[in-house]
């Protein structure tokens, strides 16, 4: 058990660098500075573009970026998407190091981030398209009303100074650096509590029972399964998907809806926010139903060749 929690304390602690920049890079963006203005080109035509190639990283960091972005207004849905569906946080780098021949990493691999990159620039697109260039597709938080919408336009164009915090810093040095600093250290906790008790749940359940599981799930059924298990906002998810993978317990029909419903801890990041419930639980549950079909649709092909 104190493997877990180191585990759960080094997971968490590569995440910090990832949080203080993202806190910086937010005040940035809310105050008229000359690096903020074309950091908002995050919100730009290329952004799914964008969002699905980092999305493609091995480590859940952007997705954590993401979703804190999103809740702060500065990515679209669609973007949003296109982070989380190209995101298989460890599993590629699991992949990689497995005992599978070298051909057959290098053609899952590429399969895999090519499935998933199309995928997620695709509907990255589609979704921002079908909400005719708003800034979210699906409904905003209760209380966003035109005159914040207001406000908030003219921040964006300097004619306000915004803070993350909602309050006035004294000096430069609290603004770009105790502020982002106290923020990061505060989303790296709730994290930490979010590690250890996910890998104390799979302490207990044993990695042994979850990858016998999917072997027994059949290959019409491992999509469902493996999409269950991606949920699950912690890197143990994408790890027992891949090396169950490697040791030929699920096909690459599983491990691909697998590893699309997973979202690293970005989908964490938003459950935060629990005024907006409902919104984070469309968003989750269209991750889910996605990774379903792209996994039985690939199933079928297999099937089929």
């Amino acid at each position: 058990m104190a493997e877990v929690f180191l585990d759960g304390f080094l997971d968490a602690l590569k995440l910090l660098p990832f949080f203080f920049l993202l806190y910086i890079l937010i005040e940035l963006l809310e105050h008229k500075t000359a690096i903020g203005r074309p950091a908002r080109a995050i919100t730009g035509r290329c952004a799914p573009l964008i969002g699905g190639a980092a999305g493609l990283v091995p480590m859940c960091g952007f997705s954590v970026m993401a979703g804190k972005l999103y809740q702060k207004r500065y990515l679209t849905t669609g973007t949003l998407f296109a982070v989380f569906i190209a995101t298989s946080d460890e599993a590629v780098l699991v992949l990689a190091l497995s005992s599978l021949g070298v051909l057959q990493k290098v053609y899952t691999i590429l399969a895999l981030l090519g499935i998933k990159f199309v995928l997620a620039v695709g509907i990255g697109y589609l979704i921002d398209f079908a909400g005719k260039g708003k800034k979210r597709a699906l409904p905003l938080p209760e209380g966003f009303g035109e005159e914040e919408e207001q406000e908030h336009a003219h921040g964006e164009e300097g004619e306000e100074e915004l803070s993350v915090c909602e309050h006035k810093h004294k000096s430069l040095l609290t603004l770009y650096l105790f502020s982002p600093l106290l923020h990061a250290l505060e989303v790296t906790f709730v994290v930490l509590l979010f590690n250890f008790a996910f890998g104390a749940l799979f302490y207990c359940v044993g990695e042994e029972t979850v990858i016998g599981f999917l072997q027994g799930a059949g290959l019409w059924y491992q999509p469902l399964f493996t999409a269950l298990v991606g949920l699950i906002p912690n890197c143990a998810s994408s790890v027992v998907l891949a090396e169950t993978y490697a040791i030929g317990g699920i096909g690459f029909s599983g491990l691909l809806g697998g590893l699309i419903t997973n979202t690293g801890l970005g989908v964490l990041i938003l459950f935060r926010d629990v005024k907006e419930w409902k919104r984070n639980l469309i968003i989750l549950a269209a991750m889910f139903l996605l990774g379903v079909c792209v996994g039985y649709a690939a199933g079928a092909i297999e099937f089929f060749i």
